[in-house]
């Protein structure tokens, strides 16, 4: 009867095992979100997934990074996860895992001790019109593709003020229904509490 005991739980668990289905990845993210590094450093990014059952957890193996701008930010080899920062801009990192994939863009940025935006007063008018910005940084670098700008009136920040970088400045435009007034438009820049204000007037039509 022992024998037959031992034999009759090998068998419940060989059949409990067939029962069992690995759950599979669905869907992963890229941390952080929205990478910064330093020029000349480097940032570990991590992958986080989640699974077909539900669960969630750091992927760790079988993870292959790329970015679309190798020249600003690349890693040393597909497989590692230290990104290295080459040169100002951004670029679109990559991480793909079992055939899951998603990206994050990613800023290299310099230490700044000061920052300002040029023009330092513009006007645009209510029906689409543009006005474009650069943003410099310690004094003469252009640090324009890695600043953030943001429009603000009355304390508010107005999502009716697009504020788009084009590749070398920052177009500023309405969509038609910024309302009239002077607006702050405020450049940040990574990795620095400083900003820079200038003055964005829409005048009535």
């Amino acid at each position: 009867m022992g024998a037959f005991a031992v034999l009759a739980v090998l068998a419940l668990a060989v059949g409990c095992r067939g029962f069992f289905v690995n759950p599979t990845l669905t869907a992963i993210n890229i941390s952080p979100a929205n990478p910064q590094v330093k020029l000349g450093g480097t940032l570990p990014l991590s992958v986080y997934g989640t699974y077909s059952d539900g669960s969630t957890g750091v992927v760790t193996s079988g993870v292959s990074w790329s970015t679309d701008t190798p020249t600003v930010a690349t890693f040393a080899s597909p497989t590692s996860d230290v990104l290295q920062g080459l040169s100002l801009g951004t670029a679109t990192v990559t991480a793909n895992a079992q055939a899951v994939s998603n990206t994050a863009m990613a800023t290299v940025y310099i230490v700044i001790s000061s920052i300002s935006i040029s023009p330092t007063n513009a006007s645009i008018t209510q029906d689409g019109g543009t006005a474009s910005f650069t943003v410099t940084g310690n004094g003469t670098t252009d640090i324009t593709s890695g600043a953030t700008l943001t429009a603000q009136l009355n304390g508010t920040v107005q999502t009716a003020i697009n504020c788009v970088y084009d590749g070398a400045q920052f177009q500023v435009c309405t969509d038609n229904q910024a309302p009239q007034g002077t607006y702050k438009i405020i450049a940040s820049y990574p990795g620095s509490t400083l900003s820079a204000t200038a003055n964005l007037t829409v005048p009535a039509p």
